[in-house]
């Protein structure tokens, strides 16, 4: 009779440590460089040019491009998962990713797809530098 309690307090105890990881993991990834907009907001980007891709929050994300320019989109309301993950996928017949497209949050663990949310503008900003 003792052995399921002492399995269950074991399991619990397991399942709290797990969740205590993951908030501090997300509140690690929800911190959003300051970024200083410099010109007008642009529909498209080819994405071609994207060289990295930075996954803010659950709402922003920061496109480096070749040459060195910067683009932010927020997405409104957010996209539920982003943030923690940091990876989503998405699929356009065109040579450019534009305001609207759909993007899909990728889940490591098990390997599937989450939520399934609209970009908004590529803003060219200039990202403050990172503290230390």
């Amino acid at each position: 009779m003792r052995r399921p309690i002492s399995t269950l307090a074991a399991t619990a105890l397991t399942i709290g440590a797990g969740m205590a990881l993951w908030i501090n993991h997300s509140s690690a990834r929800d911190r959003v460089p300051v970024a200083t907009p410099v010109g007008k907001p642009e529909f498209c980007i080819p994405h071609r040019q994207i060289t990295e891709s930075l996954v803010r929050s659950d709402s922003v994300i920061d496109f480096k491009m070749r040459g060195g320019k910067v683009y932010r989109v927020t997405i409104d309301g957010g996209c539920p998962g982003l943030g923690f993950e940091g990876r989503f996928g998405y699929s356009t017949s065109l040579d450019r990713l534009c305001a609207s497209d759909i993007i899909t949050v990728l889940y490591v663990s098990p390997i599937a797809s989450g939520a399934r949310c609209a970009l908004g503008p590529f803003q060219p900003v200039t990202l403050a530098p990172a503290e230390k």
